[in-house]
């Protein structure tokens, strides 16, 4: 059974920093692509990054860029979330989904999908 476990979402002030983790299982983690989304109140899903386990390579929203980084432990099927310099409008619930590779990030639908983690971050 595909399983895919965000954590580490919390409230912080503006200008603070995160780091989320997505541990995976189930699947044969090297040859996957995990992504990150996120939803605000009222607004719709899109997609944050995307890494994919197989090359290294990665993707990111505009937004985002140069203040989050994605990173991912092979031998401990996880993938890291480092969000730097917060700003409000990051708040959102934050979901890692995964599939064979990030192409289906860029759509905005992943094969396998894991419970949400909250950020708050207050101005």
């Amino acid at each position: 059974e595909v399983q895919l476990q965000a954590s580490g979402g919390g409230l912080v002030q503006a200008g603070g920093s995160l780091r989320l983790s997505c541990a995976a299982s189930g699947f044969t983690f090297d040859d996957y692509a995990i992504g990150w989304f996120r939803q605000a109140p009222g607004k719709e899903r899109e997609g944050v990054l995307c890494i994919s386990n197989s090359d290294g390579s990665s993707y990111y929203e505009d937004s985002v860029k140069g203040r989050f980084t994605i990173s991912s432990d092979n031998a401990k099927n996880t993938v890291y979330l480092q969000m730097n310099s917060l700003k409000p409008e990051d708040t959102a619930v934050y979901y890692c989904a995964g599939d064979r590779g990030c192409s289906s990030w860029f759509f905005g639908g992943m094969a396998y999908w894991g419970k949400g983690t909250q950020v708050t971050v207050s101005s």
